[in-house]
């Protein structure tokens, strides 16, 4: 039977996987039991690309089949998504070259980019067993490297600088792009994106459509880019030329995940203030993506986070702080994930309904009681301090948080305490009140943490013993020694730690320093092109700090005055004025206390008739002995209250 099968397979094209599938099955329902015509079976299937098939049968026909077709069992799960299972197998195929690569291809597909970058640089090493191979691995290397720089693990890439072969080929040029995008370096990513633009248009190898699907992620990368340039003008215009539609029709075009950011990225480039609801609207209208076709982690986080911004600008308060609490309750604090802390400041701006200074302050000082431990809580209310000046509370609620980490006896809380972006926001508190004293005891303790640490932060080693320096106590030196003696023996050739270890010894022990003096450069070549002469005449600059006490504004007691000439305004006259006519000397007057005056009504006459304006009354004398007449005077005729003709009259209506 087998050499019916192979004389069948004889008469088959390579790229006739229909008909080899078709003799396959010819073959098994003669002899069901053929492992090898099952092997062969299972290879056309992963060739038409019906991998959960060439599952299928490998499950029916048990070990024995999986055992004989190990690679192509690892490739097939890799395909359908099932990476861990996929990285399992392919890894117990040690002399496998095709193995391997699958192993590369499952470990960066999970993320594990280390050993995704071990394994390219392992093939890479041995001599290519096919055509093509090398440049496969130089392009999966690169990608590999692009997204270590995403991810914060740079340390692992060893070549940072793009070279001559990068800029052959397209799918090249766009990794050292990505690359450098990564690293911050958006004008050279910039160049290289146009240059990987022009090799895919001028291609001869590919179709018009694989053209246009190549392009896609290029002007994807590109409109991120001219966006975080702010060339505005030109990220429009890249994304005018982005269409969705042309795109994404056909699976074979473009993958899913590549689609979805595309239409994100549209979104924010435009110049015109946006429309919150459309936009929201637009975003929650993106397809689900498939298990095979999903987000690396800060592409999902990106996502996750430009989500609830959408929320909370269409308003949508509730719902952004119930989720956001929900993801908080999963994920324990403190932490300096930024992922975690990211999500922690959107549930503070849903509390605070997007309101800033005072007003924000009074919706989330509350939570900060349910939650000390808040990383990014914390920063948040330290900035909202800061934002109406109040330096002294941004201190106070800093040193609390700080606090409640020392007395933590969980080491990871301990890591936290002195993360070097903590320490630098107090250090920098400190610093807008002049405090140097705290600044100095802040940096010492730090020091002293990550001194014992395997991967102590060299940025604030550097710090700690810069300040230390500069204090005359013996005792400050020493730790200044012990601390560059540190950052040298990390770093032998860090020039800095050399001339801080022979600083803090030179006034000490100057014999231990001098092989290290050596080292450093010569001081007439670092003073060679001073004018010190010049120096001398200008003088020295007086910096105030910000701890010294504002001057008064007001002039100095010996200067004198100037007279402050009076100003006559010049006379108006009325319109109608008549000079020849005499004036009315009661023009001075209330137009009611004219006599000219006459009210209008009734009852403005009668009130009027009821008033003396200044005069004798006929029948004052009636009622009231005037003063200096004799007797008692008499009881005046007023009443009190309405009289009970009045009365009578209310009680009619």
């Amino acid at each position: 039977m087998a050499a019916a099968l192979s004389a069948l397979l004889k008469r088959t094209t390579i790229d006739d996987h229909e008909e080899v599938l078709k003799a396959c099955n010819a073959s098994l329902k003669q002899s069901k039991g053929d492992l090898q015509a099952q092997h062969v079976r299972v290879i056309a299937l992963i060739k038409l690309d019906r991998y959960d098939d060439a599952l299928r049968v490998l499950d029916e026909q048990g070990d024995g089949l999986k055992q004989k077709a190990q690679l192509e069992h690892a490739y097939a799960l890799y395909k359908v998504g099932e990476l861990e299972e996929a990285k399992r197998v392919a890894s117990h195929l040690d002399s496998s070259r095709g193995a391997k690569h699958v192993e590369a291809q499952a470990s960066y597909r999970l993320e594990a980019f280390p050993h995704a970058a071990y394994l390219y640089k392992e093939l890479s090493s041995n001599q290519a067993s096919f055509e093509n191979e090398e440049n496969d691995l130089r392009i999966n290397a690169g990608a590999t490297d692009a997204q270590l720089e995403w991810k914060g693990q740079g340390h692992y890439v060893q070549k940072k600088k793009p070279g001559r072969e990068d800029m052959e080929a397209f799918e090249t040029a766009y990794n050292a792009a990505c690359g450098c995008i990564a690293r911050g370096e958006f004008g050279q990513g910039e160049v290289l994106l146009k240059r990987a633009k022009d090799l895919c248009n001028s291609s001869e190898y590919l179709t018009d459509q694989e053209k246009t699907a190549e392009i896609l992620p290029i002007s994807v990368q590109q409109l991120f880019v001219l966006s975080s340039l702010g060339k505005v003008e030109q990220a429009e215009k890249v994304a005018e030329g982005i269409t969705i539609n042309e795109y994404g029709l056909q699976e074979s075009d473009a993958n899913p995940s590549t689609r979805q950011i595309a239409q994100i990225n549209k979104l924010t480039a435009t110049s015109k203030p946006p429309n919150p609801y459309l936009n929201h609207r637009l975003f929650h209208s993106l397809s689900t993506l498939p298990k095979t076709e999903r987000l690396f982690q800060f592409q999902e986080d990106l996502t996750r986070r430009n989500e609830m911004t959408l929320d909370l600008l269409a308003a949508k308060y509730k719902g952004v702080a119930h989720s956001t609490a929900k993801f908080l309750s999963n994920n324990p604090s403190p932490t300096t994930s930024a992922t975690i802390n990211s999500i922690s400041v959107i549930n503070a701006a849903a509390h605070s309904q997007n309101q800033t200074a005072k007003l924000a302050l009074k919706e989330i000082l509350p939570f900060l009681e349910k939650r000390p431990k808040d990383v990014a809580l914390v920063l948040t209310i330290v900035q909202l301090y800061l934002l109406t000046n109040n330096h002294g509370s941004a201190i106070t609620v800093m040193e609390s948080f700080l606090k409640h980490l020392d007395e933590s006896t969980i080491a990871t809380d301990q890591d936290v305490r002195f993360a070097p972006g903590l320490v630098a926001v107090l250090v920098s508190l400190y610093g807008l009140q002049g405090r140097k004293s705290h600044i100095k005891t802040e940096l010492a303790k730090a020091a002293s943490y990550w001194r014992h640490k395997s991967k102590p932060s060299s940025a604030l080693l550097r710090a700690a013993g810069l300040s230390l320096l500069d204090a005359n106590k013996m005792e400050d030196l020493k730790v200044a020694g012990e601390i560059f003696e540190t950052l040298h023996q990390h770093d032998p050739n860090d020039r800095f730690a050399i001339a801080g270890y022979v600083a803090a010894h030179a006034t000490t022990d100057l014999s231990k320093v001098e092989t290290e003096v050596e080292k450093l450069s010569p001081i007439n070549r670092l003073t060679a092109g001073i004018d010190t002469v010049a120096l001398e005449a200008a003088g020295v600059p007086q910096i105030k700090s910000a701890a010294d006490p504002i001057t008064s504004r007001k002039r100095a007691g010996g200067d004198i005055a100037k007279p402050v000439k009076k100003r006559f305004r010049k006379s108006r006259l009325p319109k109608e004025y008549d000079p020849n006519k005499p004036a009315d000397p009661e023009r001075w007057l209330p137009l009611r206390d004219r006599s000219t005056y006459r009210p209008k009504g009734r009852k403005g006459k009668q009130k009027v008739a009821a008033l003396t304006q200044g005069g004798v009354s006929e029948k004052g004398s009636e009622g009231l002995n005037m003063a200096g007449s004799d007797g008692v005077a008499k009881q005046a005729n007023t009443v009190i209250g309405p009289t009970s003709k009045s009365k009578k009259k209310r009680t009619k209506k």
